[in-house]
This record gives C-alpha cells, sequence and structure tokens, in this order.
C-alpha cells in the first residue's frame, strides 16, 4: 500500500492537502483506497494528520469516532505509527 496527497487549492486555510491510502493490487483490498485522511498545518507551522471520523450526538454535545482503530482495546502507539507514516511519505515527496 502507499498514500497519496490531493491538493484542495479551494480548502480551509490551514489545511495542507488530502490524504489517501491506496491499496496495491494484491489482496481483497486490492484496487481500492482509504480517503478521508487530512493533513493540516498548525499555528507553529507543524503538519498534523487528521483521520476519516463520524459525528454523533451524546448528552447533548458532538463527538467524533473515528473510523481507522486498533484492532483491540486503545493503542495510541498505532494510531501514531500511522499518523507518522503519513507525515513521512508526505515530507519525502515535497523534498523530492
Amino acid at each position: 500500500m502507499h498514500v497519496e496527497f490531493v491538493e484542495r487549492n479551494n480548502g480551509p486555510e490551514r489545511l495542507v492537502c488530502e490524504a489517501e491510502i491506496v491499496f496495491d493490487e494484491s489482496g481483497p483490498l486490492g484496487g481500492m483506497k482509504l480517503v478521508g485522511f487530512s493533513l493540516w498545518k498548525g499555528a507553529e507551522r507543524q503538519v498534523s494528520v487528521t483521520f476519516p471520523a463520524r459525528a454523533f450526538g451524546a448528552g447533548g454535545e458532538r463527538r467524533f469516532f473515528d473510523l481507522l482503530r486498533p484492532v483491540q482495546g486503545t493503542a495510541p502507539d498505532l494510531v501514531r505509527r500511522v499518523k507518522s507514516w503519513i507525515i513521512e511519505e508526505y515530507q519525502a515527496r515535497r523534498a523530492a
């Protein structure tokens, strides 16, 4: 699998680009892509990644349920690993 970046010229001010995880031709997900990742520029110019999420209401509050999740329980290191991979790929493409 690899990540592709899609520039959006008409997006919000801090939106850097959108990212898509593309699955290689082999396996049951071959030829498909997972969309909804976004790269954002923070106040101090650092880049961060947001995952696709679903909004829901809970007790009058709006909350979000991340669609990319660890298989078992909470494993923030797995989430950080994916975010780091996307940012590293983005920086490598920018440097090329």
